[in-house]
């Protein structure tokens, strides 16, 4: 089943900065062939279910190798089975919708 999930993986008992445990959890993600979207407070991936699942595992043991003592995760996601549709399909739609309003409001 394919998914969209949004990731928030906050390592715990390390300090105030997070940038080396996010830099692991980015090289995982692209090692298992995601596609992903960084953003200001997560990442946005996208693929099959069980790819996914396996890399945010591989994540949690990669930071608590690096010695976070705890992790807190958030996750969002969604699936759908009326059609295929991509992280870009979902922003580009919105992207499309909000021109249209703009060139209205021109007119």
């Amino acid at each position: 089943m394919h998914v969209i999930m949004d990731l928030c993986v906050v390592p715990m008992g390390v300090g105030v900065s997070v940038s080396e445990y996010v830099v692991a959890c980015q090289v995982i993600l692209a090692e298992a062939g995601l596609k992903t979207s960084l953003h200001a407070y997560g990442t946005n991936i996208e693929g099959e279910w069980d790819a996914v699942m396996a890399a945010v595992k591989r994540c949690h043991e990669k930071i608590h190798a690096m010695g976070a003592p705890r992790i807190t995760t958030t996750i969002k996601l969604g699936t759908r089975i009326d059609r295929q549709q991509s992280m870009a399909d979902k922003v580009d739609s919105v992207l499309r919708r909000v021109e249209g309003i703009r060139a209205a409001d021109e007119a």
